[in-house]
């Protein structure tokens, strides 16, 4: 390590005393919602899935999301999210666990998917879909998405933390000429998992668009977990002196965009199956618009677009670490609706049910990734420190 990066590692590291804190209250938090999970999985396997899957969905998208942001920011040669990259870094670092995790959704794979049963010489449509939707190329393609989403997760993972040591401007190149492949992979490889996982859950039903409607909820989820997580490493001074009142605010202006591009998808993906009016394609709002879901689709439209579109609007709420952290959590939880409502009316047609397995299930899987984040910043500055761009994002001013 050089001399003149020694200081900086020195800056941005978590202090072994918080950082031990934080880590035994993680442990025990996830240690004590498994086994809620574990009793809950034998006494009603099936709510167990069903909220397990969403809360894993719920987990995965943001690590997607997050690897999608560290991608574009070597894209397009971005200086200021230099400082609130290796952030990103971290979230995007649990998608080889989530592989792990992805195990409990394979056990319960025949209680989520019917088509999995096999047998349906009665249904002309499963039928013809038999090539695509059976268990064994199922497993593969899963295997194959995680597989995907952990090497670029990692190769650029690695090669930031060299960049550490020396600054060599070589890993910079690398991790751009890597980015560019990656990110039509990712864009794939998500949509295809958006395919399978979600949209088969009801096998009769297609969308052309989906997959960017569950890529722009994790695009968007991702950015308000990272607002989230950097407004909490300010308070406790970690990233005091690198994150300022301009870096929030650039965070602020592209929550606010991907509130719109969401809004915009979502809205998109519905205006085109109420146009052309097919029952095959309307079946699947129309199980979303009745009952109970109705009033988790209007609380959607409110929360997850028309009051942080709102109050982002403002130049100095985008600059306030207390305003734009509520508005960031508002839209993390919404996002979690979102998935909720794009699984559950398959598995719960007359309406939400508020299950202790929800909370318990999503506590679990939360507790256990924030466990490996916490790691890999234990381990890494929570900066690029070796990165050539740095001192530009560290001088950042903006209009």
């Amino acid at each position: 390590m050089s001399i003149a990066t020694a200081p900086l590692v020195d800056s941005f590291q978590l202090a072994p005393i918080q950082a031990g804190r934080v880590r035994n209250i993680l442990a025990t938090v996830a240690v004590l919602a498994g086994l809620l999970c574990f009793v809950g999985a034998f006494n009603e396997p099936d709510r167990f899935f069903e909220s397990y899957l969403v809360a894993l969905l719920f987990a995965l998208s943001l690590a997607l999301g997050a690897l999608f942001w560290v991608m574009l920011h070597h894209l397009t040669g971005a200086s200021w999210s230099v400082v609130v990259r290796r952030v990103l870094e971290q979230f995007s670092r649990i998608l080889p666990w989530l592989a792990l995790l992805f195990i409990p959704v394979i056990l319960g794979v025949r209680s989520l998917y019917f088509w999995s049963e096999g047998g349906h010489q009665g249904d002309a449509l499963l039928q013809a879909k038999q090539a695509y939707l059976n268990l064994p190329f199922f497993l593969v393609r899963a295997v194959l998405y995680f597989g995907v989403w952990a090497w670029l997760a990692l190769r650029l993972a690695y090669w930031s933390a060299q960049q550490d040591l020396g600054g060599d401007v070589a890993y910079t190149r690398k991790m751009r000429s890597l980015s560019a492949p990656g990110m039509v992979l990712l864009g794939v490889t998500t949509t295809f998992a958006a395919f399978d996982w979600i949209m088969s859950l009801d096998p009769h039903w297609y969308s052309t668009i989906f997959g960017v409607y569950f890529w722009a909820g994790s695009i968007v989820g991702s950015l308000a977990a990272l607002t989230i997580l950097v407004i909490l490493l300010r308070t406790v001074g970690v990233l005091a002196d690198a994150v300022t009142a301009e870096h929030l605010h650039d965070l602020g202006k592209l929550l606010f965009s991907f509130v719109i591009f969401w809004a915009y998808i979502a809205f998109s993906q519905y205006f085109l199956i109420w146009y052309a009016s097919i029952p095959e394609e309307t079946i699947w709002y129309t199980r979303r618009l009745e009952g109970g879901w109705r009033g988790v689709a209007l609380a959607l439209v409110l929360g997850h677009f028309a009051l942080p579109f709102a109050i982002l609007l403002s130049r100095s709420a985008k600059r306030n670490s207390l305003v734009l952290g509520l508005v960031a959590l508002v839209v993390l939880g919404f996002h979690y609706v979102d998935l909720y409502w794009q699984i559950m009316p398959v598995l719960q047609p007359t309406g939400p049910v508020i299950h202790w397995l929800n909370g318990a299930t999503l506590v679990a899987i939360l507790a256990t990734c924030g466990l490996v984040v916490l790691h890999g910043m234990r381990r890494h500055p929570l900066i690029p420190v070796g990165d050539p761009q740095l001192e530009e994002s560290l001088q950042l001013h903006s209009d």
